[in-house]
């Protein structure tokens, strides 16, 4: 006799339905490192003592550390959360989540943008998400989040809602 599922797994609400990390590609990786490089040759320019290699010992860590804080944004679902970098978004305030791609993504951050809009937005990353909120005490109207993987992400936010409205509101709140 196999135990219940039930104690196979933790709850819907604990576990991580999607995660991502929103990293530089490679060739951007490169193209700083080389940009950093040629900076640091036309510092440098044949001359001798501290000169000949400074440039080279500060500037390539510069560009590698640079790269590597414009790479660290995580955008993630778990415990009825939607977590970008260190905001939360309890999932009970979505209305709607629309994945974009990058005509969607131009077009809803392009001329008519709302600025009370929360983005997160990563020129690199073709795709993104809006998700719609409701809630009447926050004056946000949406969220825009960038995320190479937008319909699976979309999908994890609202099945988190779902589950969270199936299971009834948290302890301490009206129903």
């Amino acid at each position: 006799m196999s135990p219940s599922p039930s104690t196979d797994q933790p709850p819907v609400a604990a576990r991580t339905a999607y995660a991502e990390r929103l990293d530089l590609p490679w060739w951007l990786w490169l193209a700083g490192l080389v940009a950093a490089a040629l900076l640091a040759v036309e510092i440098w320019m044949g001359a001798s003592g501290v000169r000949s290699w400074l440039p080279f010992a500060v500037l390539l860590p510069l560009a590698a550390a640079g790269m590597w804080w414009l790479g660290r944004i995580r955008v993630g679902v778990a415990d009825s959360e939607l977590r970008v970098d260190d905001a939360r978004l309890p999932v009970r305030f979505v209305a709607d989540v629309v994945p974009l791609d990058a005509a969607g993504r131009r077009e809803v951050l392009g001329v008519g943008a709302d600025p009370l809009a929360f983005v997160v937005q990563r020129p690199w990353i073709g795709g993104a998400v809006q998700v719609v909120l409701d809630d009447p005490a926050d004056p946000t109207p949406f969220w825009v989040v960038s995320t190479r993987h937008p319909v699976e992400l979309a999908e994890s936010v609202l099945t988190a809602r779902d589950a969270l409205t199936l299971s009834g509101p948290p302890a301490g709140e009206p129903g």
